[in-house]
């Protein structure tokens, strides 16, 4: 099992910008893909991005594809995710969570599969 915790939210101003960080313990946390995920009040829980355990292949939800870009340091157990551009509408928690497929290659849709190992989540708030 890999526990992730993520950090890095907080309150910025429409335009502006943040970096979220997911921090994973365990040593496997390498193999596994690792997806964002975010959940504004009243709302059900969105795939927002994800990325494949070797850094290969990226997947962005529509609604932030431009703006977001994630990446991993698998040498620091972190992934990375970059938010650029923000817009009132992005404001939810946002939280980290793994694959459990050893060393996935590719996803035919991120948003459709089982995650697993979910972080505690961080609030991120754009004003308008």
């Amino acid at each position: 099992q890999v526990q992730l915790v993520e950090s890095g939210g907080g309150l910025v101003q429409a335009g502006g910008s943040l970096r979220l960080s997911c921090v994973a313990s365990g040593r496997t946390f390498s193999n596994y893909a690792i997806g964002w995920f975010r959940q504004a009040p009243g709302k059900e829980r969105e795939f927002v991005a994800a990325v494949i355990w070797n850094d290969s292949t990226r997947y962005y939800a529509d609604s932030v594809k431009g703006r977001f870009n994630v990446f991993r340091h698998n040498a620091e157990n972190t992934v990375y995710l970059q938010m650029n551009s923000l817009r009132p509408e992005d404001t939810a928690n946002y939280y980290c969570a793994r694959d459990p497929t050893y060393r996935r290659g590719y996803f035919v849709d991120p948003a459709q599969e089982q995650w697993s190992d979910w972080g505690q989540g961080t609030q991120v708030t754009v004003s308008s």
